[in-house]
């Protein structure tokens, strides 16, 4: 009777499992499709004709791939194109250059103030961009870097957010590889280089994706800042490409595809080592 007992408990136990895996899956699999509605209606719309568009069709009759070439060809996104890649490349290797600079003297190296000077770095993340908006103007404006890549590249060649997660991973290193390397008549820069940043792949690479996805999709600042259709990066190209092609909407989502790909396809790529970053950086609950 005893082992009936404990082989009913262990059904209804496994039961329990599989009803709560079930309920889970669920749950995410709607809220997955709840986050992708948006995407996958871009990518239906850019491939309707207007009429299809206007009578509300869900699914084209015949996918319109003609649409990514018209819009191609109403606005210079080719130019857009190559200036937002130039100027998020020419950010995230700046911002890469800086934060580990910054984020292995707050982690391995002891002078006065450290903490003191972090804490203050830190409260800046709290100051809004509009804020330090009109500075960074005037300061830019008295450089005379106005529609210039400088203006673009120099005013986030720096990042808080960048230096608190590379700090968080360099704080991890076990001291001993440290000592080490000084046994081998190593420098700071050189255990940076040769043992810190091999180690911190990871945390680089969620830094790059951050940096590099802010900067593709930065519209306010290069809006202020450029005046010339050569200057402009892919978003203030298509912020402009609506008030063209504000009634071809078919039009508008096959330019918004081509905005958005690059970075989808970049972070496919990287996603593996961007989760590692983040779940190795102090940032998991």
């Amino acid at each position: 009777m005893a082992s009936v007992a404990v082989d009913a408990r262990n059904q209804a136990a496994r039961r329990q499992r599989t009803l709560r895996q079930i309920t889970t899956h669920t749950i995410l699999i709607i809220g997955a499709i709840v986050a992708m509605f948006p995407f996958l209606w871009m990518v239906l719309t850019s491939l309707k004709t207007f009429q299809e568009y206007a009578t509300q069709q869900f699914f084209p009759a015949s996918p319109q791939w003609v649409n990514y070439a018209t819009a191609l060809t109403m606005a210079p996104f080719g130019r857009y194109l190559a200036n937002t890649v130039f100027i998020s490349v020419t950010t995230t290797a700046l911002v890469l250059f800086t934060s580990c600079l910054a984020a292995y003297a707050f982690a391995r190296m002891t002078f006065f103030g450290r903490e003191v000077i972090f804490v203050i770095f830190l409260t800046t993340l709290m100051i809004p961009f509009e804020i330090t908006m009109i500075p960074n103007f005037l300061t830019i404006r008295d450089l005379d870097w106005i529609d210039r890549y400088p203006a673009l590249i120099f005013p986030f060649g720096a990042s808080v957010f960048a230096i608190f997660l590379l700090r968080q991973f360099f704080a991890q290193i076990p001291s001993d590889y440290y000592d080490a390397a000084v046994l081998d008549g190593a420098s700071h820069l050189r255990f940076l280089a040769a043992i810190v940043l091999p180690l911190s792949q990871p945390a680089l690479v969620s830094v790059a994706l951050f940096t590099f996805l802010g900067s593709w999709n930065s519209l306010l600042w290069p809006l202020i800042v450029t005046n010339s259709p050569e200057m402009r990066p892919i978003q203030v190209g298509l912020y402009t490409f609506i008030n063209e092609a504000s009634t071809n909407t078919h039009l508008l989502m096959a330019a918004s595809v081509i905005a958005v790909a690059p970075i989808l396809v970049l972070y496919f790529f990287a996603q593996k080592q961007f989760i590692e970053g983040i779940s190795g950086s102090g940032l998991k609950g």
